[in-house]
């Protein structure tokens, strides 16, 4: 299988993003705020985002935090089989 490498230039990539397209989507959040917020301080990271908001914790807190919320996901479904 051959991989094809897309080559954007700088304009290419400032172009993008002033349109709100490619760079700049955002979806819509999977988990609650509260949830967010019980997981920030149950990892630690609860002052940074009061301060610094989401944008300001690092992307290793980030993934601690999907991969906790992932296993609170998988014990309540264990709990409670459909």
């Amino acid at each position: 299988m051959r991989l094809s490498v897309l080559r954007y230039t700088n304009s290419d990539i400032h172009s993008i993003h002033r349109e709100g397209g490619l760079f700049m989507s955002r979806k819509k959040s999977v988990m609650s705020e509260e949830l967010k917020y019980e997981l920030a301080k149950d990892l630690g990271f609860y002052d940074t985002v009061q301060k610094e908001g989401w944008g300001g914790i690092r992307a290793k807190d980030a993934g601690n935090m999907v991969k906790r919320a992932i296993e609170l996901a998988e014990k309540a479904a264990a709990r409670n089989p459909d």
